[in-house]
């Protein structure tokens, strides 16, 4: 029995796996989350709080006009980011200078990670200057006093 579910478990993967592969159509809806809505409202196309935003339905009108021309996601991207500049994407592109973007928090987060453990290890060694002054050599009349009065103590 157990055997028969992992082969429709399976199935179905494969199933899914392979509709992810052919890809579905690009919609308006698809597009607006990954595009910003250039009004100056700091939103994505689709979540742009202006009622009616003129820059929105341009960028929509754009888009279904590629769609129905048959563009597949990355091209109608590529057509946006040359009509309005990269700014326009949501997600800056992974290659070239937009590149640290996405390295430098990392980056930052290491080296803050870093400075925070060299400066706690250097508060919990204890300082040379707060540990106790060794000795100068002892008067040989002091310590002949000394045991004297302990002699005396003593017996």
């Amino acid at each position: 029995m157990s055997s028969r579910v992992g082969k429709i478990l399976l199935a179905i993967l494969l199933a899914t796996c392979g509709a992810q592969a052919a890809g579905s159509p690009p919609t308006v809806e698809s597009i607006g989350d990954q595009v910003m809505c250039l009004c100056g409202c700091v939103a994505t196309m689709n979540h742009c709080p202006h009622v009616n935003c003129s820059t929105r339905e341009e960028m929509r009108a754009v888009i279904q006009k590629a769609i129905t021309e048959g563009k597949d996601e990355r091209a109608i991207l590529q057509m946006l980011a040359i009509r309005y500049g990269v700014q326009v994407l949501a997600a800056p592109p992974t290659k070239g200078f937009d590149l640290t973007v996405w390295i430098l928090p990392g980056v930052g987060l290491l080296a803050g990670l870093g400075i925070v453990v060299v400066v706690v290890r250097r508060w919990r060694r204890p300082a040379a200057a707060s540990a106790a002054p060794t000795p100068g050599p002892i008067d040989t009349k002091v310590l002949a006093a000394i045991e004297e009065e302990m002699k005396k103590v003593a017996g």
